[in-house]
């Protein structure tokens, strides 16, 4: 498979940039900044210089083009304000999906969070970023043209990995190793039975490739 990353440098995107080079699939992650690309080589990724912040639907579907899955794992990240949860969490969500839609790749992975509601209350900034994550998680899913999947994992934590899960619709809150995060995702990306599906992601007793079958009803 051909599979592109929003975000390609961040933390999730490395782990599942080298988990997907390693299975021999052909990988490129969009970047804001070239002096990222060393890492996405170093993981096994095709490094794309593209700001998603900027760039138009066309430029992205360029890059898209041709690509057998999408995933979008960017994010404004923990030290960035309001509104870069607006440009990035929500707006360059759905420039992705919208680019994804002209390029014709059907399917599409995004990495959401567990809260993620456009009707959340409050004015904290952590309150807009969930607002924001909600409110593109509701845009792709109006979108008739992919087969989305929306990941939203609970408190990620810097811990190994476990390759253990629980996968629900419902899970409650819990931590999950990035690791793991990044597992699951490289499972999704080829289960197009998980299609239609919004999904929580915490540690459990569940192996991954089992908790994805799981839901797919496999």
């Amino acid at each position: 498979m051909r599979i592109v990353i929003a975000g390609g440098h961040g933390q999730i995107a490395l782990r599942l940039e080298r988990l997907l080079a390693a299975r021999g699939d052909e990988v490129a992650g969009i970047i804001r900044k070239a002096e990222q690309a060393d890492a996405l080589r170093q993981a096994g990724a095709e490094p794309v210089v593209l700001d998603l912040e900027s760039a138009s639907v066309d430029e992205v579907a360029e890059r898209l083009r041709g690509a057998d899955a999408a995933v979008f794992a960017a994010g404004a990240g923990p030290g960035s304000g309001v509104a870069r949860k607006d440009t990035v969490d929500k707006a360059a969500a759905v420039l992705f999906a919208d680019a994804a839609v002209r390029a014709g790749v059907r399917r599409f992975v995004i990495v959401s969070s567990m809260g993620a509601d456009p009707g959340h209350q409050g004015d904290e900034i952590f309150d807009v970023y969930l607002r924001a994550k909600g409110e593109a998680d509701a845009y792709v899913r109006g979108l008739d043209a992919l087969d989305w999947t929306i990941l939203r994992p609970g408190q990620l934590i810097d811990d190994a990995g476990t390759g253990l899960v629980r996968l629900e619709a419902r899970t409650g809150r819990g931590p999950i190793p990035r690791d793991d995060v990044a597992a699951v995702l490289a499972e999704l990306v080829d289960t197009s039975a998980t299609a239609g599906l919004t999904l929580e992601l915490i540690g459990g007793p569940v192996p991954v490739s089992v908790a994805v079958k799981s839901v797919a009803g496999n």
